[in-house]
């Protein structure tokens, strides 16, 4: 067969196969509804002006508390910070209807979950809006409880869940906790010592570093390269008195994992394997070291092979204190502003005082959260049998908040390297430095007390 007769059969071929492809576009537009012109209005226009907004990629910064309400992310049927903040969004002419109503039309990505009654200080979320948004206008429509700190502008591909490095929780609990031979009438007048403080501090320094938390974290086995996670620090972070009870803050930085890792996981298998309460085991182990409950040696075997039944501390404590975008922020530090917040520490602060802080003490001094928590730890038992599995899971535990904490969706089923491994130098952007980085990370316990100040009378807003 002659080469141009070839030719003109593929050309026909090709026009034929592009007609068809045609045909059923149109068939497809002729079946779709049509819009009327209101319906098309409201779909390209976002305010009432009918001036079509420029909207780009920008980053939020917010704080809430969510005692009141059934997590970050959005449930039909449920109160969530997401719905108050989409309404909020709304109401401003910040987004579209349908943004509201499918968010992703915007790009609406949070950088951490956060589960029923969990808070959160400095939560970023990651949206297209338009470039002159009033943090003000947003927050007049919200509740007093969430607050917009800021908004930065971004890079177009920007997401804040997976360009998130590194994530850092709060946990704050009453110091007689540590101290087994504090009684019910003691609890509100004691004062830790220094030698003590040491001690908590010590142990809550064995968990930096690469270790495997099968033992923290469900349906995780100690072969799993997913149980293995890398935490930069665990310190005591500062000591205050409210309502004449002491209490400690608890910081722990934990490292993600390269998100280009868990890209072949299925999400069922992401489902199964989802943390729920690790940071509350972490917290949970030491408090029953600390108490005598059980020794060293349980605590050194919850790394290994072994199988450890871990107490989970109540949920009442643990707050989304911060995420960092420290590789982001040094890839585009000289086009982009960084994703640090340092300007809005001040009113970070005072939200922390004003609506978070207040909501744990009153749970606390008024609720016994841990008195009560701690009844069920002496009945704890740490070797699994066939009782104590179901019978002292946190799961279980009146005091705990159901559905809490967490938060690492992506990374909670990704391999996680050890401490020399690339990854894990590319997670802290600091080749062979990882102690260094943990180093810079501690931050001195703080043992001033406040007690001339705070008296016996509880404040409904906290200085701490």
């Amino acid at each position: 067969m002659d080469a141009p007769l070839v030719s003109k059969q593929n050309d026909e071929l090709v026009q034929n196969k592009q007609m068809t492809r045609y045909k059923k576009r149109q068939r497809g537009w002729d079946e779709s509804p049509k819009l009327t012109d209101d319906e098309m209005k409201e779909k390209r226009l976002c305010n009432e002006n009918g001036e079509k907004i420029k909207r780009k990629k920008m980053a939020m910064l917010l704080g809430y508390c969510g005692v009141d309400y059934y997590g970050m992310q959005r449930n039909p049927g449920v109160r969530t910070i997401e719905e108050d903040l989409l309404k909020a969004l709304l109401e401003a002419n910040y987004i579209t209807q349908d943004d509201f109503h499918n968010q992703q039309n915007a790009q609406f990505q949070r950088s951490s979950r956060t589960d029923k009654g969990v808070s959160a200080a400095r939560q970023v979320v990651s949206l297209k809006i338009p470039l002159d948004t009033n943090v003000d206008e947003i927050n007049k429509r919200l509740p007093d409880c969430i607050k917009v700190f800021g908004v930065k502008r971004v890079t177009n591909k920007f997401n804040s869940k997976l360009k998130c490095s590194a994530r850092t929780y709060s946990y704050t609990l009453p110091t007689y906790i540590f101290d087994s031979n504090v009684t019910e009438e003691q609890r509100t007048s004691y004062r830790i010592s220094e030698e003590k403080l040491e001690k908590v501090n010590k142990m809550f320094s064995l968990y930096k570093g690469t270790k495997s938390y099968h033992n923290f974290t469900e349906k995780k086995f100690y072969q799993d390269p997913s149980s293995s996670r890398y935490m930069y620090s665990f310190t005591v972070d500062k000591v205050f008195v409210e309502c004449g009870m002491e209490f400690a803050v608890l910081l722990v930085k934990t490292a993600l994992r390269d998100v280009r890792l868990v890209v072949a996981v299925s999400r069922a298998a992401r489902r199964m394997r989802r943390c729920k309460d690790r940071r509350r085991k972490m917290v949970g182990l030491v408090i029953a070291v600390m108490r005598g409950h059980t020794d060293q040696e349980t605590f050194d075997r919850a790394f290994t092979k072994d199988k450890v039944l871990i107490p989970t501390a109540p949920g009442l404590g643990l707050v989304l204190d911060m995420v960092h975008y420290d590789s982001y922020d040094s890839k585009f530090k000289h086009s982009h502003e960084t994703l640090a917040w340092e300007e809005y520490e001040e009113v970070v602060q005072k939200f922390k005082s004003d609506h978070i802080y207040p909501n744990i003490v009153k749970g606390e001094v008024e609720g016994n959260s841990m008195g009560l928590w701690l009844e069920k730890l002496r009945k704890h038992h740490y070797e699994p049998d066939e009782n104590s599995a179901e019978k002292y899971d946190g799961e279980n535990d009146e005091c705990a908040v159901k559905d809490d904490v967490d938060d690492d969706d992506y990374d909670s089923c990704a391999p996680v390297p050890a401490d020399d491994d690339p990854v894990a130098v590319q997670i802290s952007t600091n080749t062979n430095k990882d102690s260094e980085i943990v180093d810079k990370e501690d931050r001195p316990h703080l043992t001033e007390r406040s007690e001339e100040e705070n008296g016996n009378k509880c404040s409904s807003k906290l200085s701490v």
